[in-house]
């Protein structure tokens, strides 16, 4: 028993040296913390709690364009503060703000125990005094080091100025977006009055943002931004800064009733510039950006934005406009223009108007707008030609199908049968495009090329209307702008940059732009999207975009009009135009090849004004060949010279079969149908047989084989007599009559492609589901009463 306890009193002791081993241990690593802390702290400076340091911005040219900071910036005294927006600002950040001597034991316990259980620095427990310290002194970093820092020079701040003059400085001095620095310029800037005038609902507002300014921006996330305004009337409330009643009312009040945008410091290329900085603040912080003395070399060509700016400015470039409750001119509008050889951006603008500074910029931000039919060439068309070796001459069938739920229209209610797939594109057929991709390309192969160009697309939520640009997600102008420069870069695609080198403010580079190149494609299919989109501008949808030079673009209107767009290049630049309402509303009579295809010809007129027409460079492993254009094959006996089209093919897919869609027929005279024994009239025909059926209303159904035998001719009937009696009739044309085979009814029938494929080339899509002639009807009030997109 005795040797028990004995062995008991050894570990018990053996535990609590480790313990006290572990405390002293503890101890000596904070304390030598606390001293690094201290030997690196950095000086004390009272012009630092009211100064700082902007960041220049240049062009290419390496010439200022501006000067981004505190500049946006407008003290004012504690008491022009009205009492209500300064409690706001209490209950939210730090309601013991009056009662602690600069740094709050009760809340850094809290954030440590916050920060221990997530095993990372997430929560700051910093009070107002320690705020203002970290604006003023301190990195972004969140490191226990700059902790123990804030809480030193907390304690050096709060010896020595009162909490009113603290409170004084952090209000003049914390950021609230939109480039607004204190209170006064935030007023301003939100709801263009000065902070005297401040409402309770206005002050909450406001002390919601400080937190996170970028994601309770109420221009860009109102949602957002109403939650926050809510949380602090409520913590208003508990704190007993107001009543029940009074953060009732003050929650009542809409967002849309409250903001009245100021115009806030106007300064150069505001879209621009905006851009550049958001990229920056993302990069290198708030505090570095904006008084960290930077130097920041950009791609901007000054000649380009302004083109783009003018055009954008102009209102005879827009539909008919007006002003929403905020002011703001509808509908708006945003362009993009970029470098497709290196990545640059040469021009941004985000809106028609610029009114206060990191406003939304609809070129870039997201989440963005339906594409229309500009996404063709990316979700169908490309992946078309690189996975399936299809080529511009390659022949779909322009009628009625069906995939599921889903049914294609074209936008202008017409179906034309047999075409190749450069007609489709010039003419923007959606029916061929949703064909290509669901009988041919398949989603996951269409996904997979689309993210090579940089877009990213959720496979769950996408299916055939994505051939159309129905997206989940949305694109934005630049993101198309990055996705055509592969295009027009013999299949390489460059990620867009505006930012080329910054310098911090001692001169050292701290980034540099470092361009990775991915062949996104290859480049002969680049080449013969190219020279399809060509068509597009020559003589297809695109008419109004063409210039003095070769260029090739794609138009796009979604459904009823609501997003307009064209995108458009030349060997040299690519530019993107798009025009719809903020709040997305029909505009049912216009469409991407009126004001969007305008635009980009006029900025594209002065961009390359002075560079020299050149073409697009042919890459080797393109070849030209005539096929028949109603079979994409190569020429038959029967082929009519009228069906002949020479186009080009990348070496290795042009066809190796010959066409036997072209066949002899013998119909009759009168009807055109298949004849009976009563029929006194046959001639032969030069018709299309194909193995099913289409509608009526299919434009070049006459041109195929009928499968109804003539009913106008029966046995009551006497047939006249012959003209030259004696002499049989004889056929209009020589030849023997070919096989009539009659096209099956009430069943499907796969389509032309899927019959000419190789063997086992098929597409991961649902297999679609003909629509038979008595099953669509559509009359005149059907296509006019419905906006298909283009």
């Amino acid at each position: 028993m005795a040797r028990k306890k004995k062995r008991r009193l050894n570990v018990f002791r053996l535990l609590m040296f480790l313990f006290l081993l572990f405390i002293i241990a503890g101890g000596g690593v904070v304390f030598g913390l606390i001293a690094v802390s201290i030997k690196d702290l950095p000086a004390w400076s009272e012009e630092k709690l009211l100064s700082s340091a902007s960041t220049s911005l240049y062009d290419q040219n390496k010439k200022l364009i501006t000067r981004v900071g505190e500049e946006n910036r407008v003290p004012v005294d504690l008491k022009e503060i009205p009492k209500h927006v300064r409690e706001a600002f209490l209950a939210i950040e730090d309601v013991r703000f009056y009662e602690h001597h600069g740094v709050d034991l009760r809340g850094i316990v809290r954030a440590a125990w916050t920060d221990i259980t997530g095993g990372r620095i997430q929560e700051g427990g910093s009070t107002i005094t320690q705020q203002l310290v970290k604006l003023s002194f301190l990195s972004h970093e969140r490191t226990f080091k700059r902790k123990v820092q804030q809480v030193i020079l907390a304690v050096m701040v709060e010896r020595r100025y009162t909490k009113d003059e603290i409170l004084e400085m952090y209000l003049n001095k914390v950021y609230f977006g939109e480039g607004a620095y204190g209170i006064q310029s935030a007023a301003e800037t939100y709801f263009n009055k000065p902070a005297r005038e401040l409402t309770l609902s206005e002050g909450a507002l406001l002390a919601g943002l400080v937190q996170a300014p970028s994601a309770y921006s109420p221009f860009r996330n109102p949602e957002g931004a109403t939650r926050r305004r809510n949380l602090v009337l409520d913590n208003m409330a508990r704190y007993g800064f107001i009543t029940a009643e009074q953060a009732a009312q003050a929650r009542a009040i809409q967002l849309d009733d409250m903001l009245k945008p100021g115009k806030g410091r106007q300064y150069p290329y505001p879209y621009f510039v905006d851009f550049v900085t958001e990229q920056l603040v993302n990069k290198f912080g708030t505090e570095q950006v904006f008084k960290g003395g930077l130097r920041v070399y950009t791609t901007l060509d000054p000649v380009i934005q302004e083109a783009a700016e003018k055009a954008m400015s102009d209102p005879r470039n827009f539909p008919a406009s007006i002003r929403d409750n905020q002011g703001i001119l509808q509908p708006e509008g945003a362009a993009v223009v970029l470098d497709p050889h290196t990545g640059y951006i040469k021009a941004i603008v985000g809106g028609r108007e610029h009114t206060h500074r990191l406003q939304w910029n609809r070129a870039t931000m997201t989440p963005g707008r339906q594409p229309g039919s500009t996404f063709k060439p990316i979700i169908a068309y490309g992946p078309a030609i690189e996975y399936k070796g299809m080529a511009p001459a390659s022949v779909i069938d322009d009628i009625p199908v069906k995939y599921g739920n889903y049914t294609p229209r074209n936008y202008d209610g017409r179906y034309r049968g047999l075409v190749t797939m450069r007609t489709a594109i010039a003419k923007s057929i959606n029916v061929v495009a949703v064909r290509v991709l669901m009988d041919h390309v398949g989603i996951a192969n269409a996904l997979k090329f689309a993210r090579g160009l940089g877009i990213n697309l959720n496979p769950s939520a996408h299916g055939p209307s994505m051939a159309l640009g129905g997206l989940h997600e949305g694109v934005t102008p630049l993101q198309m702008a990055a996705a055509y420069s592969a295009f027009a870069n013999q299949g390489i695609y460059l990620e867009p940059t505006a930012i080329t080198r910054v310098e911090d403010a001692s001169g050292h580079v701290i980034y540099e732009y470092q361009p990775k190149p991915v062949q996104a494609m290859k480049a002969t299919t680049a080449y013969l999207i190219t020279d399809m989109l060509k068509t597009v501008i020559e003589s297809g949808t695109g008419t109004n975009a063409r210039i003095d030079r070769p260029a090739a673009g794609k138009t796009g209107t979604s459904d009823e009009g609501k997003d307009l767009w064209f995108a458009g290049y030349t060997p040299d630049l690519v530019g993107v135009v798009w025009i719809g309402y903020d709040k997305p509303r029909a505009m049912p009579h216009e469409f991407g090849g009126r004001y969007p295809a305008l635009i980009w010809r006029q900025i594209m007129t002065q961009a390359l004004k002075n560079t020299p027409v050149r073409d697009f460079p042919r890459p080797g492993g393109i070849v030209s060949a005539t096929v028949d254009s109603k079979s994409g094959l190569l020429p038959g006996p029967n082929t009519p010279p009228s069906d002949l089209v020479t186009d080009l093919f990348a070496q290795g897919t042009v066809p190796t079969r010959v066409d036997d869609t072209h066949v002899l027929v013998e119909v009759c005279a009168t009807t055109g149908q298949l004849p009976n024994q009563y029929c006194p009239d046959r001639i032969t025909k030069v018709m299309i047989k194909l193995p099913y059926n289409v509608p009526s209303f299919v434009e070049d159904y006459d041109q195929r084989v009928p499968t109804t035998v003539c009913t106008l001719h029966t046995a009551e009937e006497p047939a006249p007599p012959p003209e030259s009696p004696g002499q049989p009739d004889q056929p209009d044309q020589p030849g023997q009559p070919g096989e009539v085979i009659p096209a099956p009814t009430g069943q499907s029938a796969p389509g032309l492609n899927e019959l000419l494929k190789p063997q086992g080339q098929k597409g991961d899509g649902q297999k679609p589901v003909r629509v038979l002639r008595e099953e669509i009807k559509p009359g005149l009030d059907w296509f006019h009463n419905k906006k298909w997109a283009e």
